[in-house]
C-alpha cells in the first residue's frame, strides 16, 4: 500500500492483533542481547537518573512525585539510540555504542522537535505537580513517606485523585503522539506534525492493542519504581528496543524516503 502524497496527511496505518504485543516485547528482549553493552547503557543511565531524583534534599521532597514522572514522560526520546541499534540489526548489522553516539549527533530537527516538546511538558508537569502539593497539604509533610501516609489514609483523597487524573490525561497524550513517532523521524524523511498525526492514528485504529501496550509499558516502569530503579537497566532496552519493531508493524512507509541510508 502506497503512502498518500500529501506530506502532511499521517501515513497509513494497518490492524495489528493484541497478541503481537507479546512479539514486539520477545524481539526487544532479542535486540537487547544482540548490543548488550549499547543496550543496557540506556537503562543504567536511566536509572542513575531515577536515583539523583530520589536524592532530592528532604525540604524538596513536593518536588520529587512530578521528578519522577516527569522523568518518565521523556522516556521516548531517551530511547532514541535504541531505536537505531534495532534499524542497524533489522539490515544485519552489528551496531554498538559508536552508532548510538552517531544517532544522537545526526540532524533531524523534528526528532529534536520531539524531544523538546516531551522536555516542555515535562517541566510542567513537574511545576503542575509541585503547585498541587503547595496548595492542598495543609499538614506539616517532610518526607515522600509522609505525603503517601497523608494521601491514602488522611485528608490528601483529593489531591492524590486530581493528581493522578491529571497525570493519566498528560500521560495518554504523550503516549498518542509518541507511540510510534520517534523511530518513525529515526527512520524516515517525514515532518514533526505528520509524525506525531502517524501516532496518534497508530494509537487510535489499534485501541485494543496500543491500550495493552500502554499497560505494559506502565506495569514494567511501576516494577521498576519498586525495586528502586533498578528495573529501568532491564526495562528500558527492552522497551526501545520493542518500540521499534512496534513502529515496524504498525506504520505503512512504502514510498517514503529512508532518512538514512
Amino acid at each position: 500500500m502506497a503512502v498518500t502524497a500529501d506530506s502532511r496527511a499521517p501515513l497509513p496505518v494497518r490492524n495489528v492483533a493484541p497478541g503481537r504485543v507479546l512479539h514486539w516485547l520477545a524481539c526487544g528482549w532479542r535486540d537487547l542481547w544482540r548490543s548488550p553493552a549499547a543496550s543496557l547503557l540506556h537503562g543504567v543511565i536511566v536509572a542513575v537518573g531515577g536515583w539523583l531524583a530520589l536524592a532530592l534534599p528532604e525540604r524538596l521532597w513536593w518536588i520529587l512525585p512530578g521528578a519522577v514522572s516527569g522523568f518518565v514522560l521523556v522516556g521516548p526520546i531517551l530511547c532514541t539510540g535504541l531505536y537505531e541499534l534495532s534499524r542497524l540489526q533489522s539490515r544485519g548489522e552489528r551496531p554498538g555504542l559508536a552508532d548510538v553516539v552517531n544517532a544522537w549527533r545526526r540532524e533531524s530537527r523534528p526528532l529534536v522537535r520531539v524531544g523538546v516538546l516531551l522536555f516542555a511538558g515535562a517541566t510542567l508537569w513537574v511545576l503542575v505537580s509541585a503547585l498541587l502539593f503547595k496548595l492542598f497539604v495543609r499538614v506539616p509533610i517532610t518526607t515522600p513517606v509522609e505525603f503517601l501516609r497523608y494521601a491514602a489514609m488522611e485528608q490528601g483523597n483529593l489531591l492524590f485523585t486530581l493528581w493522578l487524573l491529571l497525570g493519566g490525561l498528560g500521560v495518554a497524550v504523550v503516549f498518542a503522539v509518541t507511540a510510534v513517532s520517534p523511530p518513525l523521524l529515526l527512520g524516515r524523511m517525514v515532518g514533526f506534525r505528520r509524525a506525531l498525526l502517524t501516532s496518534a492514528r497508530a494509537v487510535g485504529d489499534n485501541p485494543v492493542t496500543m491500550g495493552l501496550w500502554a499497560a505494559v509499558v506502565l506495569t514494567l516502569v511501576a516494577l521498576s519504581l519498586a525495586t528502586a530503579m533498578l528495573g529501568f537497566i532491564f526495562a528500558v532496552p527492552v522497551l526501545g528496543h520493542a518500540t521499534w519493531h512496534a513502529y515496524k508493524d504498525l506504520v505503512v512507509t512504502d514510498g517514503v524516503p529512508l532518512r538514512y541510508e
